[in-house]
């Protein structure tokens, strides 16, 4: 990895480490990653129960039996549409000064990457202790980050 695929974050006068993150880009990113978390599924929350409340008043309640799996759906689209567009991050992680980006150019997180990302995170919930090799990992990244190719970073 050289310098120049970090270009987009980092002053023209910043020191590289050694994986080509600028000095700082991991600093309190564990910490900040929980704010985050729990930022986005208030968020989350809040949006199914509105849509779920919409779609029961439109169908008359017909629609009861299907609206039950609404907060995965919701949670899918909406860490997929916020990470891949233009401010690559969620509210929460906005709200923590966080962002997302592509392992290895450090770009923007495609759609797919960023829904796959929110898939793997809510099933790493079935199995806490994975959450633990981001205390190994010297890039603090969790295997639902490495296995859909992303790193959390803050925003310099």
């Amino acid at each position: 990895m050289n310098s120049t695929q970090w270009t987009p974050f980092q002053p023209v006068s910043a020191s590289i480490t050694r994986g080509g993150l600028p000095v700082g880009a991991l600093n309190g990113v564990r910490s900040r990653r929980i704010v985050a978390v729990c930022l986005d599924l208030i968020l989350v929350s809040i949006l199914s129960l509105v849509l779920w409340t919409g779609l029961l008043v439109l169908t008359f309640g017909l629609s009861l039996l299907l609206l039950p799996p609404l907060f995965p759906f919701v949670a899918f689209f909406y860490n997929g549409l916020s990470v891949s567009g233009p401010r690559m991050a969620t509210f929460g992680m906005r709200a923590a000064d966080l962002e997302m980006r592509l392992e290895g150019s450090g770009g923007r997180v495609p759609f797919i990457n960023a829904a796959v990302h929110a898939v793997l995170f809510y099933v790493s919930w079935m199995f806490p202790p994975v959450f633990l090799l981001s205390l190994v990992t010297a890039d603090k990244r969790c295997l639902h980050d490495i296995l859909s190719g992303v790193i959390f970073v803050r925003r310099i």
